[in-house]
């Protein structure tokens, strides 16, 4: 696999978005729309009654923001476009009327771990260890932090956006409340998303739907909210530190 995508099948009832991108599923712009608009469009597809975003390749789930993106962004408005492609993917999530159901089969950095948390119901293998890396490079999670801070709580947010260096474990993301189960191998993940995903087909999809503004209530203010954090990681992007800090990794 080397040409990014963003792809869906459905099979009995269960809607399956993939994205994936050669630089460790990085998400530049095309893609993050690519996948808003996937996640817009199953929501509003009858055949489709559970959700399940996963991502392609073996070890990672998604390394946050491109890079390579953010070396080119040289004006704010850019900027603010860029970040508000993560903004975008988070709230076509919290909007969609159905469960979506995270499969997180390797590490996770930065926007990734917002997306992770945006699912419903997150599901791990032992090697999805996250890290919120964004203070490393001189901006910060602004726009992914609403979604972290919802099932990590401020605590487990603050902590992991402080110590930008380190990645922690499944299991401590298990234990705060991100993943709700983790298993010991893709495979055994695989399976288990199948069987989880398939039941929640059986129930009535007018109680999952009610069930799920229920469980978002309290963020109708995220369209406006996630667009300020986005101007401000916008800003942030064209200081001298974090211009300096990413052309070590061109």
């Amino acid at each position: 696999m080397t040409a990014p995508y963003v792809k869906q099948s459905i099979e009995n009832g269960v809607g399956t978005i993939e994205f994936f991108h050669p630089a460790h599923n990085s998400l530049p712009g095309d893609i993050l729309a690519q996948l808003a608009d996937a996640i817009t469009a199953a929501g509003t597809n009858d055949a489709i009654k559970v959700v399940v975003l996963k991502s392609g390749g073996a070890r990672t789930f998604c390394a946050g923001a491109s890079f390579k993106e953010l070396i080119t962004i040289n004006d704010a408005e850019t900027g603010k476009v860029f970040f508000s492609g993560f903004a975008n993917v988070i709230n076509a999530m919290r909007k969609c009327p159905k469960f979506i159901i995270g499969r997180v089969q390797g590490k996770t950095v930065g926007g990734g771990v917002g997306i992770a948390s945006a699912t419903d119901y997150c599901m791990a293998s032992k090697f999805a260890a996250i890290k919120l890396s964004e203070l490393n490079v001189g901006i910060g999670p602004f726009v992914v932090g609403p979604a972290v801070e919802r099932k990590l709580g401020l605590t487990g947010m603050s902590q992991i956006a402080i110590d930008a260096n380190t990645f922690y474990s499944a299991e401590w993301a298990r234990a705060k409340g991100l993943y709700a189960q983790v298993y010991e191998s893709t495979e055994e993940l695989d399976e288990a998303v199948k069987a989880f995903a398939e039941n929640l087909c059986t129930y009535n999809p007018e109680a999952m739907k009610e069930m799920k503004k229920i469980m978002w209530e309290g963020t109708d203010h995220w369209d406006t909210l996630l667009a300020e954090r986005a101007i401000i990681s916008g800003r942030l992007v064209l200081s001298d530190f974090t211009k300096e800090t990413l052309k070590r990794f061109k």
